[in-house]
């Protein structure tokens, strides 16, 4: 689906900036303050501060939507204007937060020339100022452009937040990927109580998604001490992803958000949650489609924990539906993995070849010593 430039110029300019500490695009986010045109040779950007609020190093390019690079027409999904990160270029901006605070940022990637582009992503000061490398090799979306997600605790009130394109083997050192549309979300995680033992089962809280933006975020795997855009949670991969979508664009089974497994059996989505060992628990979920035309019979979730599994599956005809299952196990540790992952992969029906799969929303578990187990079961 192609977006409308206009639309997406004017959410993303009405929303207040959010290098003060709101939650939104970031000062100039979506880059439709252009350089000064004496700061730029073509649309090479040759000075570090040309772009407003910005700082650039290496190959950058400010590009407008159409403009052609060779033969190919770029395209922009928000507004009109993005920029090109060449060989072992950045772009950055300082951000005022909240010390001790969790933050979640999103952007918006599109691949352009090369098959290796990597980028990578970090805030300085951080946890030992190593940056986290997004995997952009798969194009989730049938327009090319993907909304990613990454996650970090301020370590102090002022932070430079920095995305990098590192791919030092391309033949052309203007190639790489194209940026647009980027923002940021204070994460606020709920806590685990005795009605539900995980953190954000609901999935309520999670990275900001852009008013109008079709696609969902993606949320990238992650190292286990790594920071989670989608706070109690993790996403086991090597290089895949799981989709982060809101009911203003999709139908979700419970509330207003959920996550879609869009990558089938190679990436999982995991919590860990501590339990006592023999108690007898509860894992009950929702399992659905995002009304995205995602259409099969069945799609299949496996769930699974240490002491037992369950393979569910959904007939989805792509305009929207759940189920409500449960799993029971007894717990034999001090810590219990539950792991939600699709057993199949699936396209949207309408040939665009845009990756889908089932919907897990609303899950909650509830462990309980054994003389109250009969109670937790009925």
């Amino acid at each position: 689906m192609m977006l409308n430039g206009a639309l997406f110029l004017l959410v993303c300019a009405a929303a207040r900036a959010a290098a003060s500490g709101g939650d939104g695009p970031l000062l100039n986010g979506n880059f439709e303050y252009a350089p000064n045109r004496s700061q730029m040779n073509g649309t090479r950007v040759m000075a570090p501060n040309a772009i407003p609020y910005w700082k650039v190093t290496g190959f950058v390019e400010y590009i407008e939507s159409g403009a052609r690079q060779g033969d190919m027409v770029l395209t922009v999904p928000e507004g009109r204007h993005a920029v090109q990160l060449g060989t072992e270029s950045s772009i950055r901006q300082q951000l005022s937060v909240t010390r001790g605070k969790y933050y979640s940022i999103t952007f918006s990637a599109a691949r352009t020339c090369a098959q290796s582009e990597r980028l990578k992503v970090s805030v300085v000061p951080g946890d030992d100022d190593v940056a986290d490398e997004l995997p952009i090799q798969t194009v989730y979306t049938s327009s090319g452009w993907d909304s990613y997600s990454w996650a970090f605790k301020a370590k102090q009130g002022v932070v430079s937040f920095i995305i990098h394109h590192g791919d030092d083997h391309a033949e052309d050192p203007a190639c790489g990927p194209i940026i647009d549309c980027v923002a940021i979300r204070a994460l606020n995680p709920p806590r685990a109580t005795p009605h539900n033992m995980l953190i954000n089962g609901d999935f309520e809280e999670g990275p900001y998604i852009t008013p109008g933006s079709p696609w969902g975020v993606l949320v990238p795997p992650m190292d286990e001490d790594d920071t989670s855009p989608l706070p109690g949670w993790m996403v086991m991969s090597y290089s895949k992803v799981v989709k982060y979508i809101d009911s203003a664009h999709f139908r979700v089974p419970h509330g207003a958000r959920a996550v879609e497994l869009v990558a089938g059996l190679e990436v999982a989505l995991v919590q860990e949650v501590a339990t006592v060992p023999g108690s007898s628990c509860r894992l009950q979920f929702s399992v659905g489609d995002a009304a995205n035309g995602c259409a099969a019979s069945p799609m299949r979730v496996q769930v699974a924990t240490a002491r037992g599994s369950k393979s569910v599956p959904y007939n989805s005809k792509g305009t929207g539906g759940y189920t409500r299952d449960a799993l029971d196990f007894t717990a034999d540790g001090n810590s219990t993995r539950v792991v939600f992952y699709s057993s199949g992969y699936h396209t949207t029906s309408d040939g665009s070849g845009t990756l889908c799969g089932p919907v897990v929303d609303d899950v909650s578990l509830v462990c309980v010593s054994r003389p109250h187990a009969r109670r937790l079961l009925r």
